[in-house]
C-alpha cells in the first residue's frame, strides 16, 4: 500500500515511537498518584513532553501545556471553555468540524458567530476579518492550514489584528504542529490546540493544547487530579485544571519519542520533503485532462495537501479506484470541511484528498500520477 492519507492520521511513524509505547505498557504507572517508581516514571515522562512541546510552540512555561485525546477534544476545551451567551466571535470557512460545531453549540445558547467567506483560491480576506470585529467580539477562532485545499492563514498577521482590539486568539493547528515553525509568543496565541497523531508523528489519542497564562479557561472535566484531593471544586492550576483523570501515558510516550525524532531530524528538513513530493504531484496532474484541483499553489507555504477532482466522477469512486487498483490509500467525500466544501462548489461531489508525508517517495508519487493519468482517461 501507498499511503497518502496523512493529514488524516500519519500510518507512518518514526520506530522509537511504538518502541515507546510497548516500553510504557510494561512499565509505567499512573502519573500523580503515588510514589512509587510506576508512577514517578509515568510523571517524568508526561513532563519531558510537556517541555518538549513547550520548546517546540515557544510556550512560555511547560505547565501551560494541558494533554488532551486530540484536537477536537482540545477546541472544545478552548471555545466552550471561553465564550459566553452575549459574546461574539470571528471564524472562517476554512474550519474543520471540531471548529465548527463547538461554536455553533455556542451559537444556539445565545453567542454571535461571523464566518469569514474565501475567494475561488480558497483564501481569506484580512481586511474583511478586522471589519467584522463588534464591540462583543471575544475572539478570533481559526485554523492555520486548512485540511482540504492546504492553504495557510497567517497567524502573526490575525495575532496583531486580534491583540490591537483586545480579543483572544485561539488557533487550531491540526495540520501544522510538527511540520511548520509555530511560536505562540511571536505570534500572540492565546490558546493553540493541536493533535499529537498528524504532523507530531506521535500515536492516536494524544494531543493537547497551550494556555497562556493569565487565559482563564473554564475546564471542560472536573474529577480526578492526584492533588488537593479535598478540595470540592477542581484545582484552577494548570495544567491540572484541565486535565481531569488518568492521561494517556502509554500514548505521551509514544508522543515523547515522536518529538525527539523532530528535534533529531528538524522540521524543516521534513516541511521541505513534503513540499517537494506535494509540488511534484501537483505540477503532474494538472497536466491531465478533466481534473480540477482546488487552492492556492501560488503561495509559497503550504500544507503537503493536493485536492482534487476528475471531471464529474463521484470522489469516493474515484478514491477507490486508486485504493482497490493501484493500492494507493486517499481521502474522499467532505473532510469534515462542510463551508469549505459550498465555497468550492464541491458540497455534491466531494473530492479527493492527497497529502504527503516526508516518508513518502517520488517514486510513489510517479505512481500516483499515472494511476491519475489512467483514471482520467477512462
Amino acid at each position: 500500500m501507498i499511503y497518502m492519507d496523512n493529514a488524516a492520521t500519519t500510518m507512518q511513524k518514526p520506530k522509537e515511537v511504538a518502541e515507546a509505547v510497548v516500553q510504557a505498557m510494561n512499565s509505567l504507572g499512573n502519573a500523580g498518584r503515588g510514589a512509587t517508581e510506576a508512577s514517578l516514571s509515568a510523571s517524568r515522562v508526561i513532563f519531558d513532553t510537556r517541555e518538549r512541546l513547550s520548546r517546540l510552540f515557544h510556550a512560555e512555561n511547560p505547565k501551560q501545556i494541558a494533554f488532551t485525546a486530540n484536537s477536537t477534544e482540545s477546541l472544545n476545551i478552548a471555545i466552550k471553555g471561553i465564550l459566553n451567551p452575549g459574546d461574539h466571535v470571528v471564524t472562517t470557512v476554512l474550519e474543520h468540524n471540531s471548529v465548527l460545531r463547538p461554536l455553533f453549540e455556542c451559537r444556539e445558547k445565545g453567542m454571535e458567530l461571523t464566518i469569514l467567506p474565501c475567494d475561488c483560491k480558497g483564501n481569506i480576506s484580512y481586511e474583511e476579518m478586522e471589519k467584522a470585529i463588534q464591540e462583543n467580539t471575544r475572539a478570533i477562532i481559526c485554523t492555520h492550514g486548512s485540511n482540504l485545499t492546504g492553504n495557510m492563514i497567517d497567524l502573526v498577521r490575525v495575532g496583531e489584528i486580534a491583540k490591537a482590539h483586545g480579543l483572544l486568539f485561539v488557533v487550531d493547528a491540526s495540520q501544522t504542529a510538527g511540520v511548520f515553525p509555530i511560536d505562540v509568543q511571536q505570534m500572540q496565541i492565546d490558546i493553540l490546540c493541536f493533535t499529537g497523531h498528524k504532523g507530531l508523528l506521535g500515536p492516536q489519542g494524544t494531543g493537547g493544547l497551550y494556555v497562556k497564562e493569565g487565559v482563564k479557561v473554564r475546564p471542560l472535566l472536573s474529577g480526578g487530579s492526584g492533588v488537593d484531593t479535598y478540595n470540592p471544586h477542581h484545582p484552577e492550576e494548570m495544567p491540572t485544571a484541565l486535565e481531569a483523570g488518568t492521561l494517556n501515558g502509554h500514548g505521551i510516550a509514544g508522543l515523547n519519542a515522536a518529538l525527539q525524532y523532530l528535534e533529531r531530524t528538524g522540521i524543516d528538513t521534513i516541511r521541505e520533503k513534503e513540499a517537494s513530493l506535494m509540488r511534484q504531484f501537483y505540477k503532474g496532474i494538472t497536466q491531465i485532462d478533466g481534473v480540477t484541483v482546488y487552492g492556492d499553489f501560488e503561495a509559497e507555504k503550504r500544507c503537503a495537501i493536493v485536492t482534487f477532482n476528475i471531471g464529474d466522477y463521484d470522489s469516493s469512486e474515484v478514491s477507490d479506484e486508486l485504493f482497490m487498483n493501484y493500492g494507493i490509500s486517499t481521502r474522499p467525500g467532505a473532510h469534515c470541511a462542510p463551508l469549505m466544501h459550498k465555497s468550492l462548489g464541491t458540497e455534491a461531489q466531494g473530492a479527493v484528498r492527497f497529502s504527503f508525508s516526508h516518508f513518502n517517495t517520488e517514486e510513489e508519487v510517479e505512481f500516483a500520477i499515472k494511476a491519475v493519468r489512467e483514471l482520467a482517461a477512462d
